[in-house]
């Protein structure tokens, strides 16, 4: 039985010529880094040509990039570094974030007193700017930092991110945006839109698991969470991995060269998915602006059925479809998913929800086969 891999908002499937990069790099460049000699001295030469290059799809600087082992690690990067080194005494984000920033943003809360103050969203999950603009003004007078996700991973909002840049500048405040559902997908540059901080996970673009970055706009020092060396130019101790760093490297310069290509393909296959599902299911409804296509991600799609079926996931499972019911970040538990949680305060709540997710792999022969199986399970 083929399987069909409907979780690409968990993580991609690696791209062959990924997987070559790697593998050249795994065979003949295995130097530290940190070394001195002539193959430590080419491997720190391989991540910083890397460093570069990444550098350049953004239109910064080699120097305001920090590899990191994923997402998850730039986000408490960023946060740690905002209140420990920054002097931020005030964290505005939403209760819709990934548990990299909430997690992070509660503990530092709790551990250091900083003011944790959560901006108002609408019953679709998009961010209430003119709250977000009142609670500025209210806490000018300290040190705050807006951290807002460019796309929600679960429902696929996308926030209006050039105008949340454009109220934090008029307060003085810093942005950073967990970009981790964007970078590859979208279009970005950090001169047009100046956000502070961002961050990256190579998996999420059909590169390795385990390897990302964070953006640290320049001027802003960065102190490290982790001591021990002074790799990454003294912000972050530990050997680079090498290998997947250019193997991320090579992933987004794919990506970023495919853009338009690969979303005008990914955007049919969504829009043909949501017609069917409109036609075969009664009174389906879509969680988030996941059905509008100008508001969402194309990658993304939160559909809720009429119905309670809790092992409709186990059951798309045993017959080969791999899709969430939320982060993939919670699949290990038995907690339901926050977001939705937030959102649907009714008794729909309690009603069956699936995250879709699409690549440039998936194909309409899958989608269609979905549906078949959906048919027969409901």
């Amino acid at each position: 039985m083929d399987t069909i891999y409907l979780d690409n908002a968990a993580t991609t499937a690696i791209d062959k010529e990924v997987i070559n990069v790697m593998h050249a790099s795994m065979l003949e460049n295995y130097g530290n880094p940190s070394s001195t000699h002539q193959v430590g001295r080419a491997a720190k030469a391989s991540v910083e040509t890397a460093r570069k290059n990444i550098a350049k799809h953004f239109n910064v600087t080699a120097s305001e990039i920090i590899f990191t082992a994923g997402g998850t690690e730039a986000d408490n990067l960023i946060l740690h570094n905002a209140v420990f080194n920054l002097g931020v005494q005030t964290i505005i984000t939403s209760k819709i974030e990934h548990h990299a920033v909430l997690h992070t943003a509660k503990y530092l809360e709790k551990v250091n007193n900083i003011n944790l103050v959560f901006v108002g969203i609408d019953v679709n999950g998009n961010v209430d700017l003119e709250h977000l603009e009142q609670l500025l003004e209210k806490h000018q007078t300290t040190k705050c930092l807006v951290s807002l996700m460019y796309i929600n991973n679960e429902i696929g909002n996308l926030l209006p991110i050039n105008l949340v840049c454009e109220i934090c500048n008029k307060y003085n405040a810093l942005f950073h945006s967990d970009t981790v559902q964007a970078i590859g997908h979208y279009s970005i540059d950090l001169q047009k839109t100046p956000i502070d901080f961002l961050v990256a996970s190579a998996h999420k673009f059909h590169g390795p698991k385990g390897v990302g970055f964070a953006f640290f706009r320049k001027g802003f020092g960065i102190s490290p969470m982790f001591h021990g060396g002074d790799q990454e130019k003294g912000a972050r101790s530990s050997t680079e991995n090498v290998h997947s760093i250019l193997g991320m490297e090579k992933a987004l310069s794919i990506a970023i060269s495919n853009i338009e290509k690969d979303k005008k393909q990914v955007l049919e296959l969504k829009k043909h998915f949501i017609s069917e599902l409109k036609i075969n299911f009664k009174d389906i409804a879509f969680n988030g602006n996941s059905e509008y296509l100008e508001e969402s991600s194309y990658t993304i799609l939160n559909v809720r059925f009429n119905k309670q079926n809790e092992m409709l996931l186990f059951s798309l499972d045993l017959n080969g479809i791999a899709v969430s019911g939320g982060s993939a970040c919670q699949s290990g538990s038995n907690k339901g998913s926050h977001v939705l949680e937030e959102l649907l305060k009714d008794a729909s709540v309690d009603l069956t929800s699936v995250r879709f997710s699409f690549s440039k792999y998936t194909t309409k022969q899958e989608i269609d086969a979905t549906l078949y199986k959906l048919k027969q399970l409901l």
